[in-house]
């Protein structure tokens, strides 16, 4: 076992000073933490000395700013002005910066700008209380898009369980007992008073406030506020509005300012009515030291502007390359075609137009509903029917014709003419364009991420974030160019391969996207529904054994209760058929699920193949909690479970243990790789392909990063197997003479001979390791 040393500091080269400004902060590498009461910032400072040992340079943060109470996620957030009590407050979030500073390690936040909560207690969110007391009078009222026409002249707060019995609500003299702060009171539920009207009977009492208290039913079709996607609790924030900037990011400012952050993730983006104005003020105000990152899902197809004055993405772009290289195309066919034939459910590009056309009249009619009013009557169905067609998340300024084929599409259903009125008004009104293209990114999340990718269930793997059902297979000619075009571009982009929102863990999916180099394994569906039957297969395939079994059987159970209610093809969140919900067990497996021999064999050189890929290649890597070892997760709330850091692992691989199984052979990968970007960034710069030769060329991904280093992964190989092996393919390697790095693989006979020239693949990736990491050595002096 050898590992790179574990030393707590980046080298001196780390941060390069910029010639006219303060040195540009870009991490080696980023670790991702579910921060929530259970796992405060005293219990991240605990495990930063592991962390750094791991080899990790900034630790990412899950949303810190005060949330409502028992939050498991932070997204939720109700104070801008105040770092989250339950977490430990701001001492303990700089407590926890001095701690990492201490090892060498520095902060990044993940911020919320686009929207805060609607929370119960109301009164938690003093800026929407305020706006509730005072209506659009209201200094706050600037803060929130409320279209105060549509709801005559109320907000609609859609917060009760059942519709309002006028009976039922009462006047108080408020939480603090004073007068003259007297609430109306419906149950448990407290909201402030429109001044001068306690006295008022009941109906009449209702119809005075600058709110009406309704159902949470009425969202769907009377909502008169802008929200997160389909989720009325959570109201968006006008960031766009100088002002409202500036209070509620003050204090994220001031973080990093004190050097308590060195790094932003922007979550949603797309949810901003000026994404690009946006992120010019942000980055006015934080300079460019500071290393940010857009939560940006890109079609396969898309490009990040390149003006936005950012790193990169948070990574699911390279997500998808990495899978889908990992991913055989002919047997992804196939079983397309096994299960549609089994389904008769229709291809993955019906299947989605079917899911937005659901979403956008159904979950979004509200926000429909407004755009409509804004566009007129004779333009309506064409405001539909564009929204429908257009392929990416959302359209930009300066992007007049949409997207190829959208306006044709839209005018097959909508007519040229109410098409060709829309395009104009999207042009001539940026308040329509700001709102069109915020619906657009919510109708794509809900019906693509939310809807249809647990409906089009052919392989499991490529149901992800980011990725494509329709064409999960990616080249390795596809990927090289992707990877090359990221070092040209966007070389401090993030990378990701497991996140707080990814359907299912790497680890998981790279388990699952064997089958599409076997697909008659998967079995033919059985029962009544054969949808769910294929999905619960590979659910319970992807996970696997390890838990208990009653444990297991719960955690498949909570995973396909929400497929079934995200997919919304016999029951839903809100209209849920428990009939058909009880049959669910009966399409589980009774016993675990694991793949034996050659296929076993691909899963576990699927799972360091991708790990290696995301290592190696151009961006900054994020390791998410607990998978720098075999991480099996299903989708949230599965994989925001409590992190198991595998500390006395690590320590027994640094004391030159050989790695038990898998999972210890993925984190003496990851530690490896994690401590040469720290400890020797040079190393990481640039991109070459490397193409392989001979018979089996297309089984080996491999390139070279800057003169020093080349990162080569088997890929199909199940396959590869069943057509002879390597055989005689070779690959040739840039000039000198180049070492494995011994990756706990002990070299038979000691030191194995160095590479130069081409060297056979039978060797390098035939023995015990499906992976190679090889270093350059220094040329002898003259």
């Amino acid at each position: 076992m050898s590992l790179p040393p574990r030393t707590g500091r980046p080298s001196p080269e780390f941060n390069r000073p910029e010639p006219d400004g303060p040195p540009a902060v870009t991490p080696a590498s980023t670790y991702r933490l579910q921060l929530r009461p259970e796992f405060t910032f005293g219990h991240a400072r605990a495990v930063v000395p592991y962390l750094a040992s791991l080899g990790v340079s900034h630790l990412h943060l899950s949303p810190v700013l005060e949330a409502v109470p028992g939050s498991s996620h932070g997204y939720d957030v109700t104070d801008h002005t105040r770092v989250r009590v339950e977490l430990g407050g701001e001492d303990g979030l700089r407590a926890l910066a001095a701690e990492a500073r201490a090892h060498g390690l520095a902060l990044v936040l993940d911020i919320v700008p686009n929207h805060m909560a609607l929370p119960a207690p109301l009164r938690l969110n003093r800026p929407l209380w305020e706006v509730a007391r005072e209506g659009p009078g209201s200094p706050y009222a600037r803060w929130f898009d409320i279209d105060w026409e549509a709801g005559g002249g109320q907000l609609l707060l859609p917060v009760l369980a059942e519709p309002l019995d006028p009976g039922a609500v009462k006047v108080s003299g408020g939480a603090g007992g004073r007068g003259d702060r007297a609430v109306l009171r419906i149950g448990e539920l407290e909201f402030p008073l429109r001044e001068g009207t306690a006295g008022l009977e009941p109906a009449a009492l209702l119809a005075a406030q600058w709110y009406r208290p309704a159902c949470w039913r009425e969202a769907r079709t009377g909502l008169n506020y802008r929200r997160f996607f389909t989720i009325s609790e959570l109201i968006g924030v006008r960031v766009e509005d100088p002002e409202v900037f500036a209070v509620t990011h003050a204090k994220v400012l001031e973080l990093v300012r004190d050097g308590v952050a060195e790094g932003l993730r922007i979550d949603h983006v797309d949810g901003l009515a000026d994404p690009a104005g946006y992120l010019r003020r942000l980055r006015d105000a934080v300079g460019g030291h500071c290393w940010v990152v857009v939560e940006k899902i890109l079609a396969r197809e898309e490009r990040l502007a390149p003006a936005w004055p950012v790193a990169g993405t948070t990574g699911y772009d390279a997500l998808y390359r990495v899978d889908g290289v990992l991913t055989d195309p002919a047997g992804a066919a196939r079983l397309d075609a096994r299960f549609r034939e089994a389904t008769g459910q229709p291809r993955w590009e019906r299947t989605a137009a079917a899911g937005a056309r659901e979403v956008l009249t159904g979950d979004l009619a509200a926000e429909l509903a407004a755009l409509e009013r804004l566009a007129g009557p004779e333009l309506a169905s064409a405001v539909r029917e564009l929204l429908i067609a257009y392929p990416v998340y959302r359209p930009y300024p300066g992007d007049p014709d949409l997207a190829p084929g959208a306006l044709e599409r839209a005018a097959a259903e909508a007519g040229p003419a109410p098409v060709a009125g829309v395009r104009a008004l999207l042009l001539r009104d940026p308040a329509f364009a700001a709102r069109f293209a915020q619906t657009s990114a919510a109708l794509r999340a809900k019906s693509l991420e939310d809807r249809a990718f647990y409906r089009y269930a052919p392989l499991l793997s490529a149901t992800e974030v980011g990725g494509d059902p329709g064409a999960p297979a990616v080249t390795v000619a596809e990927f090289h160019a992707y990877c090359a075009e990221q070092a040209r571009l966007w070389p401090r982009s993030g990378t990701v391969l497991t996140t707080h929102d990814t359907k299912r863990s790497a680890d998981v999916r790279a388990r699952i996207s064997v089958l599409s180099q076997d697909p008659e394994s998967v079995p033919a569906p059985a029962g009544a529904d054969p949808q769910l039957a294929w999905v619960a297969w590979q659910t319970a395939f992807g996970l696997g054994g390890g838990d208990n079994p009653v444990v297991r059987r719960d955690r498949l159970g909570q995973a396909l209760l929400k497929a079934v209610r995200e997919a919304a093809l016999h029951t839903t969140w809100t209209e849920q058929d428990t009939a058909y919900e009880a049959t669910l067990p009966g399409y589980l497996p009774a016993a675990a699920v694991e793949p034996s021999g050659p296929l076993a064999a691909a899963a576990r050189a699927n799972l360091l193949g991708a790990a290696l890929l995301h290592l190696a290649m151009p961006g900054v890597p994020e390791v998410y909690q607990g998978a720098e070892t075999e991480y099996r997760a299903l989708v949230d709330p599965d994989n925001r479970r409590p992190a198991v850091f595998p500390r006395e692992a690590l320590a027994r691989l640094d004391a030159g243990a050989a790695p038990s199984g898998t999972a210890e052979e993925k984190l003496a990968l990851t530690a490896a790789l994690l401590r040469l970007r720290r400890d020797r960034p040079g190393l990481f710069d640039g991109y070459a392909p490397l193409p392989a030769r001979g018979l089996a060329a297309e089984h080996c991904v491999a390139f070279a990063r800057s003169a020093g280093l080349v990162a080569v992964a088997t890929r199909l190989s199940h396959r590869l197997a069943g057509s002879g092996g390597w055989r005689d393919t070779t690959l040739p390697l840039p000039p000198g003479r180049w070492r494995r790095l011994p990756l706990l693989e002990p070299a038979e006979g000691g030191h194995a001979a160095p590479y130069e020239g081409e060297a056979p693949l039978a060797a390098l990736l035939g023995g015990a390791w499906p992976v190679a990491v090889l270093l350059r050595e220094a040329a002898d002096p003259a």
